[in-house]
């Protein structure tokens, strides 16, 4: 180890602490001029950047007050709960201060994506530093009194996490749960020409299975229409209690990794500051000008040539520090820098114990405050002079805050692709299909601000018609049998969802729109990011300086009813329940029962800002319900009756029994059973109700969506059975409905983990979802029935036992089944 890696190693025996150890503080180290592409004057002003940034980053940990060391450092000055990482933090503040270095010099377009997980501290002071958080929080001023208040929010009560979260100025990407830095850089970087995105990578994060993946992401870059990505890998060892696996592995095999991937990587490595500092910079000139001759060799040509099998190296850098590097060396007799040990807080009793506040005290110093700082706690005029200014800071680029940049798509008319209705449920269309003609003009008068993302099912969900107008997005080789493959598509598919989720996430939040289109089954795969974005959301509402962003758009298609032909594995409703753990201002569920209600669905969603919309329609034929002009108002309304199929003699009075549906399958065995009802029992007032805004179902003080009381009652009535059939796992709906006055009377059908590869019919009926069992389940909840209708009663479970019988001999269902229609 060099100088810094031992400073302070002989200490007085007075340093003892409570730990039965020496704690030894950090010696200030001597910068010296070590050759290389920065001049000295150069070299001092990044250095003392770097310097000013680590001090804030360790004052913002520890302290409350006192934050330029004016006076001896008493306990009163440090915060009582010490929350926050050190580790990490110096290798993010070196790249960012060289990265200023290049946005300055070359008049790049940049941002800076932060992916190790509890790094803020970092990226909060540079914000500082570069005067944006003074702007952005008025009584954060760039001076002492300033910088007092910014060291005490952080982590403290009321105040900001310690994360890069949406209160961090320049920052699109939390980092809270990792693996999902480069995914969001190179979303960024999607149809933003002129954009470098400056991603930091964790070695802790790179080994999660979506960071692992993410690499591939740079095959989805076109160099000649989209930005560029400078990835750079910070390894400094260990996370926080494990050495991790890149950075123990031995460099050709890292190396070799990296090639692998399709990268060109450049090593920097140390831990003496001015040989860092040169090595860095120089490094980074090399990756600028490997990225620009990259874009320029693509946009040179007339047209950008077509992918050759070789691909394009995209230059990446290793960058190797020591973990909590500046940090005390050793405390209570342990090694700290360099170790898991300074992964969080490296002195963790610095309110209660003296040696280790006096050390705290000492390690501060040593970045030389009275340089970095005039006496009023401004940064001295070298340093303000460091980074670009207006929105060319990090701190500050719009893209960063991608609101402030969105713009309505352009949308067609979704009437013009709706289908015609004559009589309800006698005609079917697929309805994915329908909505993906509208999609391909969406599409087509959207080309650089709206993408769809599919993981290799954009044609099995039968959307494929928008590769009529556009290719899937590739820049690698191309095959003979090949199809539709496009440097310049506007389709991302690739077998991973994460990386479908993760490139849509960084292309909405730097401000543009788009939709994701998956099995219903495996869109639990992204459940944890569907949850961080969902939190990131609703933090950012909070955030007075953050502008709405686009909704995150799901199509789950190829759903669990219609599933029957993959079986099990593929049979699952259960994102929907997921989804519901959200904040309800954030979330919003929506199951349109046929084409034409999809399509108006879907035009809401588009326009919506600042949502997660989860829409589950299916590919199959199903029957057309609503015309063009219902399906709006049936939409609008989020759930109402449908008196066609409702007993039309006793639509103003109260009905013996509600039959409601939520999805389509559900839509289509609640019109069958109450067809026969209306056969078998004429007499019997029955009220059909669909629902397509699932959380109409919440109250009105839980969801902005939600029913009050008395329309509720109205429309499900407040003492009278309900029979409710429902797409996903049946007590969502209770979940849903249970402070409602005749929650009790809610008898709710759905999924209840029965499946297999069967016939459609029979798997409702594994699940009792069929019209038989409904009308079985009418028999028993309508107290006038009973014993009265034991027959007909006992006629359903027969024609249930038929009904299977006749798969197991067939292997279709029963065609009195499945060419069953509404009756005209």
């Amino acid at each position: 180890m060099t100088q810094l890696a031992s400073m302070g190693g002989d200490t007085a025996s007075d340093n003892e602490s409570a730990g039965g150890g020496p704690t030894v503080p950090p010696t200030p180290y001597e910068l010296g001029t070590p050759e290389g592409v920065l001049d000295a004057d150069e070299l001092r002003v990044v250095d003392a950047w770097w310097r000013a940034a680590n001090y804030l980053a360790v004052g913002q940990i520890y302290l409350m007050a006192n934050p330029l060391l004016r006076e001896p450092l008493q306990a009163e000055h440090v915060k009582p709960r010490l929350l926050g990482h050190f580790g990490t933090v110096p290798g993010l503040n070196l790249a960012y201060a060289h990265a200023n270095r290049a946005i300055k010099a070359r008049d790049l377009d940049a941002v800076f994506v932060a992916g190790p997980g509890h790094g803020g501290p970092g990226p909060n002071a540079c914000a500082w530093l570069e005067g944006t958080y003074s702007e952005l929080y008025s009584h954060i001023t760039q001076d002492e009194r300033g910088m007092e208040a910014f060291f005490h929010q952080f982590s403290f009560p009321g105040g900001v996490p310690s994360h890069c979260a949406p209160e961090t100025p320049g920052s699109f990407h939390e980092g809270g749960e990792l693996g999902y830095s480069l995914l969001h850089a190179y979303g960024a970087a999607l149809d933003n020409p002129d954009l470098t995105v400056f991603c930091v990578v964790g070695d802790g994060e790179a080994e999660t299975g979506p960071l692992a993946t993410s690499w591939h992401a740079a095959k989805f870059i076109d160099p000649a229409r989209d930005g560029a990505v400078l990835p750079i890998l910070a390894l400094n060892e260990f996370k926080i209690a494990n050495p991790t696996i890149l950075a123990r592995i031995p460099e050709s095999e890292l190396l070799e990794l990296m090639r692998g991937y399709g990268y060109d990587p450049h090593v920097v490595s140390g831990d003496d500051p001015g040989t860092v500092h040169q090595a860095y910079a120089q490094t980074l000139d090399t990756c600028l000008d490997k990225i620009n001759a990259i874009q320029q060799q693509a946009r040179g040509a007339a047209q950008a040539p077509g992918p050759d099998g070789a691909g394009t190296a995209w230059p990446m850098i290793i960058m190797r520090t020591p973990k909590g590097w500046t940090c005390p060396p050793e405390v209570d007799g342990q090694r700290v820098e360099g170790t898991f040990r300074a992964h969080q807080v490296p002195l963790p009793g610095a309110r209660t114990d003296g040696t280790h506040r006096a050390v705290l005290e000492q390690w501060m110093k040593t970045y030389r405050p009275e340089e970095l700082f005039d006496e009023h706690g401004r940064p001295v005029p070298e340093l303000l002079d460091l980074p670009p200014r207006g929105t060319r800071r990090m701190s500050d680029n719009p893209v960063a805050n991608g609101g402030s940049l969105l713009r309505d798509l352009q949308l067609p008319d979704w009437r013009a692709y709706g289908v015609e209705v004559d009589n309800p449920g006698t005609r079917s269309h697929e309805a994915t299909r329908v909505l993906g003609a509208w999609l391909r003009d969406v599409t087509q008068a959207n080309p650089t601000s709206f993408l769809t993302m599919a993981p290799d099912e954009l044609a099995s969900n039968r959307l494929q018609d928008i590769l009529d107008v556009t290719g899937r997005k590739w820049e690698v080789e191309v095959g003979p049998d090949d199809e539709r493959l496009d440097r310049s598509g506007r389709v991302v598919e690739v077998l991973s969802e994460h990386i479908c989720e993760g490139l849509l996430e960084g292309y909405l939040l730097s401000g543009r729109h788009g939709a994701f289109t998956c099995y219903e089954a495996f869109i639990h795969i992204v459940d944890s990011m569907f949850n961080q974005h969902a939190k990131w959301l609703q933090a950012s509402a909070q955030v007075s300086w953050r502008r709405p962003i686009a909704s995150l758009n799901y199509l789950l298609s190829s759903h669990v009813w219609r599933q029957d032909h993959n079986g099990f594995t593929h049979q699952d409703p259960g994102f929907l329940d997921v989804v519901l753990n959200k904040d309800p201002s954030i979330v919003r569920i929506y199951l349109p029962p046929d084409a034409n209600t999809l399509l108006s669905t879907f035009d809401h969603c588009l326009r919506s800002r600042h949502y997660v919309n989860v829409v589950v329609a299916g590919k199959q034929p199903q029957f057309d319900y609503l015309s063009v002009e219902d399906a709006a108002l049936h939409c609008a309304r989020g759930a109402g009756i449908w008196d066609w199929a409702s007993n039309k003699d006793d639509l103003n009075t109260l009905p013996d029994v509600v039959l409601a549906a939520a999805g389509e399958i559900p839509t289509l065995e609640v019109l069958a059973a109450a067809a026969i009802l209306r056969e078998r029992l004429p007499d019997l007032r029955v009220r059909v109700v669909n629902v397509v805004d699932l959380m109409r179902l919440l109250p009105e003080d839980e969801h902005p969506h939600g029913l009050a009381d008395r329309e509720f009652d109205t429309l499900f009535t407040a003492t009278q059975p309900v029979i409710f059939a429902f797409h996903g796992y049946p007590w969502l709906v209770h979940r849903l409905t249970y402070r409602r006055a005749n929650h009790s009377q809610f008898h709710v059908r759905g999924y209840k983990e029965r499946g297999t590869t069967t016939t459609p019919f029979d798997m409702v009926m594994l699940n009792d979802l069929d019209r038989f069992h409904l009308v079985m389940d009418v028999i028993d909840r309508v107290p006038t029935l009973g014993a009265s209708c034991a027959g007909l009663r006992q006629e359903m479970a027969d024609a249930r036992l038929r009904a299977r019988t006749y798969t197991r001999e067939h292997g279709i269902d029963d065609p009195a089944v499945s060419s069953w229609t509404w009756p005209s």
